[in-house]
C-alpha cells in the first residue's frame, strides 16, 4: 500500500513537472511570436516613412537614381520577407541604403533646412531607436527561450514535447562597415 502511495505520488509529482514545462515552454514561445510582431510593427512603419523621405529628397537630388533605386529595393525586400532570417537580412540591406540616402542629403544644405526633411528624419531616428529596442526585446526572449529548452532536466522532454530552438535576430556583417559615398 505504502508503495503504491510512493509510486502514484511520484507519478503525479512527475505530472506536475511536465504540465508546468510544457506550459512555461508555451508562454516562452509565444513572447517570442509576439516580440517577433513587435520588429514586423517597426519595420513596417519604418518602411512607410521610406517613400515620402526618398521623395523629399528626390526634389533636391535627381542624379543620384541609383541610391533611391537601392532604397526602393530594399525597402520591397523588407515587405515581402517572411522569416526571421529574411527580415533581418532585408532589414539589413535597408539600413545600408538608408545611410547612403543620408549621405547623398548631407551635400545639399537647402535639403538638410528642409522642415518636411527634418521632421522625416526625426521620425526615422524614432523608428529606428524602436527597432533596435524591438530586436533587443526578441533576442532576450530567444534567449530565455533557447536557454530554457538546452537546460536539464527540461532537455529530456523538450523532444517529445516538440520544441525547437529559435534564431536570433542578427546583424549583418557589412552593418558594420563604415558606409562610403563617392560624388
Amino acid at each position: 500500500m505504502n508503495m503504491f502511495l510512493i509510486a502514484g505520488g511520484a507519478v503525479v509529482l512527475l505530472a506536475m513537472y511536465l504540465i508546468s514545462t510544457y506550459n512555461g515552454l508555451v508562454v516562452l514561445k509565444t513572447r517570442i511570436q509576439e516580440a517577433f510582431s513587435g520588429i514586423d510593427v517597426q519595420l513596417k512603419r519604418r518602411a512607410d516613412l521610406i517613400p515620402n523621405l526618398v521623395e523629399t529628397v528626390k526634389g533636391y537630388a535627381k542624379h543620384e537614381k541609383e541610391v533611391f533605386e537601392n532604397v526602393t529595393k530594399a525597402r520591397s525586400a523588407l515587405m515581402t520577407a517572411e522569416n526571421v532570417h529574411d527580415k533581418a537580412q532585408a532589414d539589413n540591406m535597408l539600413t545600408g541604403a538608408l545611410k547612403s540616402l543620408f549621405a547623398v542629403a548631407e551635400a545639399y544644405p537647402e535639403l538638410k533646412a528642409n522642415t518636411n526633411f527634418q521632421d522625416l528624419q526625426r521620425q526615422l531616428e524614432d523608428t529606428e531607436d524602436k527597432v533596435a529596442y524591438s530586436r533587443q526585446f526578441y533576442n532576450s526572449n530567444v534567449l530565455d527561450y533557447n536557454a530554457k529548452i538546452l537546460m536539464f532536466p527540461t532537455n529530456i522532454f523538450v523532444g517529445m514535447l516538440s520544441f525547437t530552438a529559435f534564431e536570433f535576430f542578427k546583424a549583418d556583417e557589412g552593418d558594420r562597415k563604415k558606409v562610403e559615398v563617392k560624388f
